[in-house]
């Protein structure tokens, strides 16, 4: 981008050129060339990042990393985010006006490395005039293939048998022992029918079972043609379902939708898996189920809050499998998600359009 100063003083003619970093002063007498590298927009990383990401935003931009173990802490956060003009935060981070305040009014971007974003303030970044970004697509793979692993951890029995192995439960064959539902003939559920959702179907269609059904607030009529999926309603999927694979975003719709009431409509056989959202489940009502055998078993890679207390008593049933949110746990599937989100900060700042970004 070019910016152009044409001014006279003293007989002398002479023009300011501004191009990209530099400042360009020349004149028609005695033509000289000043090279002034300019101030580069100013970003904040919260998490340390892979060295591809973090060449991509200190070519454009003046970069600081909290460089601790964990999450940020929140009034490190605070206190770094003055005048900075882009954040790159993680799902750990709460985006709030109190943020937003502290930012100062240099912030133009925000960029998530998560799919996920209800931990923004959407409306109040929107009401400022903050773009947004995030990674969608990218992990839709990964988090499929861990759906489908918790799946067969769960319903398996894996993680139950390798402790018996390990502790000297394992005495000998024996015909019933660690038995567990299996997929194929089964009738399999799936509870948020987007791009995950549609991946975790198609992986699941290979071990043969008989139905797969879908609940989702718009139809997927051609997608759902491709994997041979129905369309049902929410009830009848919990009814007649012997696996659910949760997938939906959380929202106000979604919010403890798999209550006490939705775990009593379920079969007593049921496997419940939820890669989404810990929020789109009553732990409460969850702990219950699995107590008293409303359902079968459980496996989670999201809870309310994490980490999870060690002490929460969703860890001492034998049914259920926890994992500490690692859906998008695959190499190659963190580092294209961090370099989408520097790229997309570079966008903003250089005022270009923003590969991803999140518009709702």
């Amino acid at each position: 981008m070019f910016l152009g100063l044409f001014f006279r003083h003293s007989g002398i003619t002479a023009n300011l050129l501004v191009k990209a970093n530099f400042v360009v002063f020349t004149c028609r007498q005695n033509i000289r060339f000043y090279g002034v590298e300019m101030a580069k927009p100013s970003v904040y990383v919260t998490r340390q990042i892979n060295k591809e990401a973090l060449d991509i935003l200190n070519q454009k931009c003046d970069v600081s990393v909290w460089a601790g173990p964990g999450p940020v802490p929140r009034d490190e956060l605070l206190r770094n985010i003055k005048d900075k003009s882009g954040l790159f935060c993680m799902l750990t981070d709460k985006i709030d006006s109190e943020l937003l305040d502290n930012a100062g009014k240099n912030l133009k971007i925000i960029a998530t490395m998560s799919v996920g974003y209800d931990h923004f303030d959407v409306n109040e970044i929107k009401k400022r005039g903050i773009r947004m970004a995030y990674t969608p697509d990218i992990l839709t793979d990964a988090t499929a293939e861990l759906a489908v692993a918790l799946l067969l951890a769960t319903s398996r029995r894996l993680l139950e048998a390798n402790e018996e192995a390990r502790t000297g439960g394992w005495k000998a064959w024996s015909p019933f022992w660690m038995c567990g539902p299996g997929l194929k003939g089964s009738t399999v559920g799936i509870v948020g029918f987007g791009r995950i959702g549609q991946e975790i179907a198609k992986r699941l269609k290979a071990f043969g079972p008989a139905r797969i059904v879908y609940f989702n607030r718009s139809e997927k009529i051609n997608e759902a043609r491709e994997i041979g999926a129905d369309r049902v309603s929410f009830d009848e999927l919990l009814s007649v379902s012997d696996f659910i694979s949760v997938s939906c975003s959380l929202t106000p719709d979604t919010k403890e939708m798999f209550n006490e009431a939705a775990f009593k409509k379920m079969k007593k056989t049921a496997v419940f898996i939820n890669t989404s959202r810990g929020g789109v489940v009553d732990q409460d009502a969850l702990v219950r189920a699995l107590e008293d055998g409303t359902i079968w078993g459980a496996g989670l890679d999201v809870m309310t809050p994490e980490p999870l207390q060690v002490e929460h008593p969703l860890f001492k049933l034998r049914n259920c499998v926890i994992l500490p949110h690692i859906g998008s746990a695959c190499s190659e599937t963190r580092n294209d998600m961090a370099i989408l989100t520097a790229k997309n900060i570079v966008a903003a700042l250089t005022n270009q359009p923003l590969l991803t970004e999140l518009k709702v």
